[in-house]
């Protein structure tokens, strides 16, 4: 996990921290654009949207609007809302087709019943366990956005969030909020034994209690890593995630060739040697 220091949110506000010259590098920094297109890529999978039919979702702290461009990708038709105006301002230079609301989500989603047929957020969601403010209260902010999002979706409908949760207590705080909002659901953690491409996921459910889908490389679990966390009446306990490195194993390697050929790139065709660890040279 990050240190203190170089957690965002402990920095600023995210009103303040994503400025004019980090909205700049949001859409200019190659690497970032391909990161935030990997994890809405994910964040769409696990929403689990009827196949071949156009959507309307919601993005929640869809800054630039790299995310919305992958919904856009896929046909879908979206609503994003930040809380920085720089960030929009970016996202407005960059005409991306989704509409636009500034808003803090702390305070709630401004939508009608029913609205959104799915919600993504990415890397946006911890934000909301800061106090940036005296009045600031997360358990109340958290509930805030929940209830009202549970609101605005419609029944049956799923929210995805990718996050970066910083301790087992936050992770606690934000799930527990989730549920007495209504929704059930529960953590998929992809790669959960690889400490860079370890990925979470909170996936909900509004109005209707789904199969959590499995994280990816779980495959390569060792340990009693759990790839998912499912919510029930108790309180999750998110430990022992934690573990030895799934990066580079043959079923990393065949995941990432296989999401690479979605994306219409040129692929080595698979085989006996595919992720084969050479011997070293002398």
């Amino acid at each position: 996990m990050a240190s203190s220091g170089r957690r965002p949110e402990h920095m600023a506000p995210p009103e303040m921290f994503y400025n004019e010259d980090e909205a700049k590098k949001y859409s200019q920094n190659s690497r970032m654009i391909e990161i935030q297109s990997q994890m809405s890529e994910r964040a769409v999978e696990l929403l689990n949207l009827p196949e071949g039919q156009t959507c309307l979702l919601l993005d929640v702290g869809c800054g630039s609007g790299l995310s919305g461009d992958y919904l856009s990708e896929e046909g879908h038709l979206w609503v994003g809302v930040d809380i920085s105006t720089a960030m929009l301002d970016v996202a407005l230079e960059r005409e991306v087709e989704g509409d636009l609301v500034l808003g803090d989500m702390g305070q709630g989603m401004p939508f009608r019943p029913g609205t959104f047929d799915g919600c993504i957020s990415i890397s946006a969601l911890q934000w909301l366990c800061n106090a940036d403010k005296k009045s600031h209260s997360p358990p109340k902010r958290l509930h805030v956005f929940f209830s009202t999002l549970y609101s605005s979706l419609a029944r049956g409908a799923r929210a995805v969030f990718q996050l970066y949760p910083e301790n087992s207590e936050q992770l606690e705080l934000i799930t527990s909020q989730a549920m007495r909002a209504g929704f059930s659901g529960g953590m998929v953690v992809d790669y959960p034994n690889s400490s860079k491409a370890k990925k979470f996921f909170l996936c909900l459910f509004a109005g209707v209690t789904g199969v959590l889908p499995k994280g990816l490389g779980s495959e390569a679990t060792e340990r009693g890593v759990p790839d998912q966390v499912q919510f029930t009446g108790q309180r999750s306990r998110f430990k022992n995630m934690k573990g030895k490195s799934a990066k580079r194993t043959k079923d990393w390697v065949l995941e990432k060739k296989e999401r690479r050929r979605r994306q219409g790139r040129g692929v080595r065709p698979d085989t006996k040697y595919t992720a084969r660890q050479r011997r070293p040279h002398f």
